[in-house]
């Protein structure tokens, strides 16, 4: 095995056998580092933690010693005596799987990852409600994040980590090509090849190629069997998805349109505003985002009274939005939602990787039948933020790893490797 006789050592801390809380140490001589800091998300959990405390007792956020904000009082965990000289935790991306417990790790501990990921977090938690909260908020939301610029080395002590980006549905995703003197370990995040940045993905992969250790996500095997046809269950490509948009919105005239998508998928909505038949119409928090993201001002509305030093001009009174049947596309997020009794009725409302997300969360049903009782019609047009099963594999033998090491997955067995060895790691295992 490509570990054998090695210095470097690799804990799966949690991520295995789920989709989501992937945190993974990677351990050389005095230095360590982890990616990523998210926490395991069960919708159906009759009650949500709400703090550090909650994670921990419920098994859902493992306890790491000497990298929780000490300042954070716990009852039943405590930390040995640190024997690092160097620490750091890498973020693949902003994801809350990936990313929502940041607020909780040692604030002496430094945090990289894409700028592009660091600003879509600052901005994303401006109202401290996308993250967990600073203990101690001490006039920000957000704890210090180092942005680095895309293909960057960072230096942890012998362990040398490139943060490369790659193709996912959430802005500023990367991977991690990861060196110490006796191991090369490939990280994918999260990742695919039927978005925007394909081209990434794949020098991603001729970078990671003949690594020792591939970890890769494996989240469409979890539901998804090689020779499906994926095209009967979603669409396959984001420009096809643009396309089915724009063909719904031509063909309903003189219909009431809404949609809503997931806030990170930045290049999707770009995409939507600049081809969409209507004056495409945003939220004010989901405007703010896509301005600071990438400086695109869009009309927007807005029913939160907050300021997000928006430009007048282009907002649209959202009574305008209720009694529309043709102007507009525009966005019904969670605020809006409350309006559903005003909407139209025989309009069109498109449900794009929004929230909720699938059939395993229980909100996901009710939230459809709530469309039908308005005589609206639900459309779920939907393109997956993660690489398909063949391209999976496609990915697999593009890097030729010694060792594969699928996470990320429910069914993480699926996936093999035609050049070397697999291992599916236990929960808190070492190799």
């Amino acid at each position: 095995m490509a570990l054998k006789d090695k210095k470097t050592k690799i804990t799966f801390h949690n991520g295995i056998l789920t989709i989501g809380g992937t945190i993974i140490e990677v351990v050389y001589e005095d230095s360590h580092i982890f990616f990523d800091f998210g926490s395991e998300y069960n919708p159906k959990a009759p009650v949500q933690p709400e703090n550090l405390q909650d994670l921990l007792d419920e098994n859902l956020v493992p306890y790491l010693d000497n990298m929780f904000d000490p300042s954070i009082p716990l009852k039943g965990y405590e930390s040995k005596e640190n024997k690092f000289k160097n620490t750091a935790v890498f973020l693949s991306h902003m994801h809350l799987d990936h990313s929502k417990i940041v607020n909780y790790l040692n604030p002496e501990v430094p945090l990289y990852t894409l700028e592009g990921t660091k600003s879509l977090l600052n901005t994303l938690n401006i109202n401290n409600d996308f993250l967990f909260p600073l203990y101690e908020n001490k006039g920000k939301n957000t704890r210090d994040i180092i942005g680095v610029k895309e293909n960057e080395v960072i230096e942890i002590g012998k362990i040398k980590v490139k943060v490369m980006p790659v193709d996912h549905d959430a802005y500023g995703a990367c991977g991690l090509l990861i060196e110490t003197p006796d191991l090369v370990i490939s990280y994918t995040g999260d990742i695919r090849l039927h978005g925007y940045r394909k081209e990434d993905t794949l020098r991603f992969c001729k970078e990671s190629e003949n690594c020792d250790v591939l970890l890769i996500e494996g989240v469409s095997v979890s539901f998804q069997e090689f020779d499906d046809d994926i095209s009967e269950k979603e669409i396959t490509n984001e420009p096809e998805l643009i396309e089915k948009i724009n063909e719904i919105v031509k063909e309903n005239p003189n219909k009431q349109i809404t949609f809503n998508y997931y806030i990170s998928n930045i290049e999707r909505i770009l995409n939507i505003i600049k081809s969409n038949p209507r004056k495409v119409v945003l939220d004010a928090y989901y405007s703010y985002v896509l301005k600071e993201a990438t400086g695109y001002e869009s009309y927007y509305y807005s029913l939160d009274n907050k300021e997000y030093g928006l430009n007048e001009d282009l907002r649209i009174n959202f009574e305008d939005l209720l009694n529309d049947e043709g102007d507009f596309f525009w966005q019904l997020d969670t605020l809006a939602i409350k309006y559903m009794d005003q909407l139209k009725e025989g309009g069109i409302y498109i449900h794009s990787n929004a929230t909720p997300l699938g059939d395993f969360d229980p909100a996901y049903l009710p939230f459809i039948e709530s469309f039908g009782r308005r005589n609206i019609k639900f459309e779920r047009v939907s393109c997956s933020g993660h690489a398909h099963p063949m391209d999976l594999i496609k990915i697999i033998n593009l890097i030729k790893p010694k060792l594969l090491v699928p996470i990320h997955s429910y069914r993480p067995e699926k996936l093999y490797n035609e050049n070397g060895d697999v291992l599916l790691p236990e929960k808190k295992q070492t190799i």
